[in-house]
């Protein structure tokens, strides 16, 4: 076996990690382990209905040697307004929470959730792709998946001596600002997709923001729809399905959005895998598009 660290950028299988893991040993859960050997595997399941729920599942069991990752204190600055529901932290904030969490530049990190990386185990990803991080992957199925697979939980906390913070900052050319959301509105369809859930992209329900409906010309992809089994489909289906949606576009001029910027990363992620690279996040999303009551509305 390969006994390199490996590079994994957007998937890995349940049962690839579990060899990584059980190959690296102790350097893995050692906190005396160098940057340039460390696995950091962090689990970031999280309910937007129930924010405790997800260390509470960690307390329970979680993969052996992952850190936990809470969506609301870690990957977001709830603090700010007129940004959304889950704001970006900030460059250097989220760099020193990656030098807490044992991060280096050459650190493989995988990231996982309940099932098929659908809400922070995304965020995570993009996020430490967004300051400059490339070795990032989401576990394929998440957690459930590695139980499907035989492998066991733990309750045992890893201790990581912690780093400097990461030596990096945020790439604002990867983030697509309300200013630029309000200026294509006029575009042809197919630069701004949003994958929330049809209903509430319609307008019919919206259980958690204060106006139903979406951003004028956006296209509907709900994340959900990228997933079968609990996993992220084959790179050719996910193809298939999104290239249309973008039409002409070439996949950097896209723009994903959803209700926080959270569930907008997991498109990202299937674009990704799709071979469709480098769109945009709209991190504020519909909760920071709808902050402002002047700013247009379409339901239907």
């Amino acid at each position: 076996m390969n006994t390199a660290t490996p590079t994994w950028t957007t998937l890995v299988d349940a049962a690839d990690l579990a060899a990584t893991l059980g190959q690296a040993g102790t350097r893995v859960l050692d906190a005396r382990a160098t940057a340039s050997t460390a696995v950091r595997v962090m689990d970031a399941r999280f309910a937007l209905t129930d924010p405790q729920s997800g260390a509470q599942a960690y307390a329970q069991g979680h993969i052996p040697g992952a850190l936990h990752a809470d969506l609301n204190r870690d990957l977001a600055d709830v603090g700010k307004t007129g940004q959304g529901r889950h704001p970006l932290p900030d460059s250097d904030t989220f760099a020193a929470t990656l030098g807490r969490w044992g991060i280096a530049p050459d650190t493989q990190v995988v990231v996982y959730d309940a099932a098929d990386g659908s809400m922070a185990a995304a965020r995570l990803w993009w996020l430490l792709r967004l300051i400059g991080h490339a070795r990032v992957a989401v576990l394929d199925g998440g957690v459930a998946a590695w139980q499907a697979a035989g492998l066991a939980l733990t309750t045992d906390q890893p201790v990581v001596e912690p780093l400097p913070p990461y030596p990096g900052r945020f790439d604002r050319a990867r983030i697509a600002t309300v200013d630029e959301v309000a200026a294509r509105l006029k575009h042809a369809p197919g630069w701004l997709l949003d994958a929330r859930a049809g209903e509430r992209f319609r307008g019919d329900v919206e259980p958690l923001d204060p106006v139903a409906g979406h951003v004028p010309g956006a296209v509907n992809r709900p994340f959900a729809l990228n997933v079968a089994d609990g996993r992220l489909r084959p790179a050719p289906d996910l193809r298939a399905a999104l290239q249309p949606l973008i039409g002409t576009h070439a996949p950097e001029q896209v723009v994903l959005m959803c209700g926080s910027g959270v569930t907008a990363c997991h498109l990202l992620l299937a674009m990704e895998v799709a071979g469709l690279h480098g769109a945009k996040v709209y991190a504020d999303s519909w909760s920071g598009w709808v902050s402002d009551p002047t700013r247009p509305v379409a339901t239907g």
